[in-house]
């Protein structure tokens, strides 16, 4: 897999370059708008990862000068611009998700996996329903019965991975693994804390419980 990272901030560029390349990714980096527009003109890669606010050429001119031009290269948003009218914006330019500054770099590496498979299948999954419960990924918004429901962060990536394993039983470590990127067990309380915050605010309310305690295994999503 080649991606063409478009960043001005080179120190970050080279952080996500390093970790993108252990993973066993190409990376090619692009300092401004104006080089970046260009490398992606000549073209060979299978994601492009563009920061919004830049030099020479912003983020969303680049990419609206991309699809203009017919280029439908996936493209995942870096800002730190996080409102939900800054990632409309950015879709609306043509970019296929949209990634919040400061950000996990294992969220940032599923993303860019997943929107290179998508590339390849053609399907671009915007959407995971469980029951009543809806999560939008590009909005960052989570719906149960209508109802709105107000997540931080880690908790919207919690929530993401229990669902993306729906009726499976998940272990704290692989929680810790996937969503905090511990490869050690900290010894501490912080999976039982934000379980118990996202159980607050998914099931109380609601005709029946979705996430469920799994005795001596870990959690399971349920409809």
């Amino acid at each position: 897999m080649r991606i063409l990272i478009v960043e001005d901030d080179v120190e970050a560029a080279g952080a996500m370059a390093r970790g993108l390349s252990e993973a066993g990714i190409e990376t090619v980096h692009a300092a401004d708008g104006v080089l970046g527009l260009a490398a992606a003109q000549a073209g060979g890669f299978h994601v492009l990862v563009v920061d919004r606010m830049m030099p020479n050429m912003d983020g969303l001119t680049l990419v609206e000068t991309l699809r203009r031009e017919g280029d439908q290269t996936p493209v995942l948003f870096l800002s730190a611009l996080g409102e939900i009218d800054d990632r409309v914006a950015g879709l609306k330019a043509g970019g296929d998700d949209y990634l919040v500054k400061p950000y996990a770099f294992a969220e940032l590496s599923a993303r860019v996996e997943a929107l290179a498979r998508r590339r390849e299948t053609g399907s671009v999954q915007t959407m995971i329903k469980v029951g009543d419960l809806e999560m939008d990924l590009i909005g960052r918004i989570v719906h149960r019965q209508g109802k709105e429901i107000d997540l931080q962060p880690r908790e919207f990536q919690l929530l993401e991975y229990l669902m993306r394993h729906a009726g499976q039983s998940v272990t704290r470590t692989m929680l810790l693994e996937k969503v905090w990127e511990y490869h050690f067990d900290p010894q501490t309380n912080v999976i039982d804390v934000h379980v118990s915050r996202l159980r607050a605010k998914i099931d109380k309310g609601f005709d029946h419980p979705m996430l469920l305690t799994v005795r001596g295994a870990g959690y399971r999503l349920d409809a």
